[in-house]
């Protein structure tokens, strides 16, 4: 994204933003509640069009949700967005169905991730019979079936204890050996001291506390 601004009447959510995240790497956005730190990740999700500047997939202008979603780019969001009267699995696989992949492919996708997220006994429970932890992980595995250029997880570890952030972390690692870009926005140090660079944002500024190097 290139000289981002956002604003929410006369808040300056997001203020001349412009970082690059290369493929295969992962970068964390940290900084306190309110910072931005969502709102930079739907700017870049395509899910809110900025004030000013542009925010480009591969060199390609994306302005809208659809034009995103079309070059890859994936929204695992703060609180998980599944659907409760579905199963884990089916949380998987009827987005891929959406998006038009063969019910053997999305069959085999949605079991690869949920076992890449330690979940595939899970399968058949209803997202109400997980726990709060379980069902995040059951978002992370959702953005991981689609096979996302651009991986966007706001929060995703929040609500894990170590072992099973450690499962998140390497389950985005999964992302970017297929040679996704993935962008975490994380509150938890030790998730962002596993990325690959750390971008801190303040009242909407940014400020690189480890760039890509």
């Amino acid at each position: 994204m290139a000289d981002v601004e956002v604003r929410y009447g006369d808040v300056d959510a997001l203020k001349g933003v412009s970082v690059v995240v290369p493929a295969g790497r992962v970068l964390a956005v940290t900084g306190p509640s309110g910072a931005g730190k969502t709102t930079l990740l739907w700017a870049m999700a395509g899910a809110l069009v900025p004030d000013r500047g542009r925010v480009l997939v591969d060199g390609t202008p994306v302005g809208t949700r659809p034009e995103a979603a079309a070059r890859g780019v994936v929204l695992a969001p703060q609180g998980n967005g599944l659907a409760a009267v579905l199963t884990a699995r089916e949380n998987v696989v009827v987005p891929l169905l959406a998006q038009g992949h063969d019910p053997a492919d999305a069959a085999a996708r949605a079991g690869e991730a949920l076992d890449t997220v330690g979940l595939g006994d899970w399968g058949e429970h209803l997202v109400e019979e997980l726990s709060g932890g379980q069902a995040q992980r059951v978002a992370v595995a959702r953005a991981l079936a689609a096979w996302p250029e651009l991986l966007l997880a706001d929060e995703a570890t929040s609500e894990l204890d170590s072992g099973n952030r450690e499962v998140v972390l390497r389950a985005l690692r999964a992302a970017v050996e297929r040679g996704a870009a993935v962008v975490l926005a994380t509150h938890d140090p030790e998730a962002a001291a596993a990325a690959d660079a750390e971008l801190a944002l303040d009242e909407g500024r940014a400020t690189w506390v480890r760039p890509f190097v």
